[in-house]
């Protein structure tokens, strides 16, 4: 245990890193939200029919699936700190092809290429927190990615509002003659570069240094991190973690005693595509769309998306004071059951529904209450899936599987995005918002024996004692 000014030097080193990791997070939501608002004017430039426009709003996630499970593989090979700088050049490119693209499938590439950035850092920066962080505060300060997800979100949606406001409307010449929501796109250059110069002055993460075999390095990171005494003994013990005749691979993932996938993979995946189940990202992806559905003009809709992220900053600050206290099982159940009846009150709103010359339409009362039923849905998910689950990928892995581990858990997150985002255009048409409202709810039901039956505690656990 450190004293005096070696544990506020090691605090303020510790602060210093994690909030550079979590520019990645921040990332992460700009580049998710950054979308939401831009629709109108996608449609515009490349005429995009329903289907079409499903694929263009996903078109990130199509480079998400494949950035987590590359980032987690590559992560074992170069370094948490290196994937991550590669990710921060590629959220610069894309931001700059995205706004600049004179076509649907030129747009689609570029927003691929964010895509790959966005995976990769959804992963590597909760792994890379849970990493250097001690076991005690692991949880409060890896929630902190979520918080940066959501404010990633709401700046997304401000500068969006703020663009539109300026402009006239996200199809209306702004800056240089260009359109609107072509800045938008272009406004993420400036977070996207800070995270790139940022991450040149913080250290590898110590775990992938031993499995590397750089035990100095490790130690002296480690002895930065929690000061000189134990930090020999330390490395020991990362050591030991590890198998001792090959470097992490994702063969590692298989039982050896019987070959088929350890039960801990299976859970990751659960509880990542549970997170997907429920619906969180029509949220995010559509919400102006889905609130000028019913009613609300687009400057109404695009304020009522920076009211729900400033609810959902709020959430993420509660289970931050939260995680380490109670646990990580009692907030995630706290979401699922609360999150299912908000979705059943959607659910119902929206079968009041009629259609009138300008689509969709609710009644003031209803409308009122599926928006407040909408904003307390967000504000239960950032209390618990939204954080919980990075939370745990990042650390319920035992260090030995632990990037291939996230390789595949964060995939399968994103693979679940993606078929939730592209198909929700088309199914809003056929089968209608009350059913897909009522199939969400009916996943955040399953989620709740999902959590129950297999879900481990793994408050206060050191990374070196997670069990396989």
């Amino acid at each position: 245990m450190l004293q005096g000014d070696a544990m506020r030097a090691n605090l303020r080193f510790i602060a210093a890193i994690v909030s550079v990791a979590t520019i990645g997070g921040f990332m992460f939501g700009y580049d998710s939200g950054v979308i939401n608002g831009t629709q109108t004017g996608l449609e515009l430039a490349f005429q995009l029919s329903k289907g079409e426009e499903g694929l263009v709003v996903s078109a990130l996630l199509l480079g998400c699936a494949s950035g987590a499970f590359m980032a987690g593989r590559l992560s074992d090979l170069w370094g948490r700190r290196r994937i991550l700088i590669i990710a921060a050049l590629l959220f610069i490119l894309s931001a700059l092809a995205a706004g600049a693209a004179l076509s649907s499938s030129a747009f689609i590439m570029a927003r691929v290429l964010g895509g790959l950035a966005v995976g990769a850092a959804s992963v590597l920066s909760p792994a890379y927190i849970s990493e250097v962080t001690p076991a005690h505060v692991r949880g409060r300060l890896s929630s902190l990615q979520q918080v940066m997800i959501i404010t990633g979100l709401t700046g997304a949606f401000a500068v969006n509002y703020w663009v539109a406001n300026f402009a006239g409307g996200s199809t209306a010449s702004f800056w240089l003659g260009y359109a609107a929501w072509r800045w938008m796109f272009w406004m993420q250059f400036i977070p996207a570069f800070c995270f790139f110069v940022t991450l040149l002055f913080i250290p590898e993460s110590p775990r992938y240094l031993v499995a590397r075999g750089h035990e100095l390095a490790a130690q002296a990171v480690i002895s930065r991190l929690f000061g000189a005494d134990g930090a020999a003994d330390k490395v020991r013990e990362i050591r030991a973690s590890l198998t001792a005749d090959h470097a992490p691979k994702l063969a590692d993932l298989r039982d050896p005693a019987t070959g088929r996938w350890r039960r801990i993979v299976w859970v990751g995946i659960g509880l990542a595509t549970f997170q997907q189940l429920v619906g969180i990202n029509i949220v995010f992806y559509y919400g102006a769309v889905l609130w000028q559905a019913v009613g609300f003009v687009e400057a109404d809709a695009l304020k009522i998306n920076v009211l729900s992220g400033v609810v959902s900053i709020v959430a993420c600050l509660v289970a931050i004071s939260l995680i380490d206290r109670l646990g990580r099982k009692p907030l995630l159940l706290t979401g699922s059951i609360g999150m299912a009846l908000t979705l059943v009150i959607m659910a119902a709103c929206f079968s009041t529904a009629a259609f009138a010359d300008r689509g969709l339409h609710l009644s003031g009362r209803m409308g009122l209450l599926a928006l407040s039923a909408a904003i307390a849905y967000s504000f239960l998910f950032n209390l618990s899936w939204g954080p919980v689950m990075w939370v745990m990928l990042g650390e319920m892995f035992p260090n030995q599987i632990r990037g291939s581990g996230l390789a595949v858990s964060g995939a399968a997150q994103w693979i679940a995005n993606f078929a939730i985002s592209v198909s929700f255009p088309s199914l809003a048409a056929s089968i209608g918002l009350p059913v897909i409202y009522m199939a969400y709810a009916a996943f955040a039901c399953l989620s709740v024996f999902f959590v129950i039956r297999q879900v481990r505690e793994t408050r206060g656990t050191e990374l070196e004692r997670m069990l396989g």
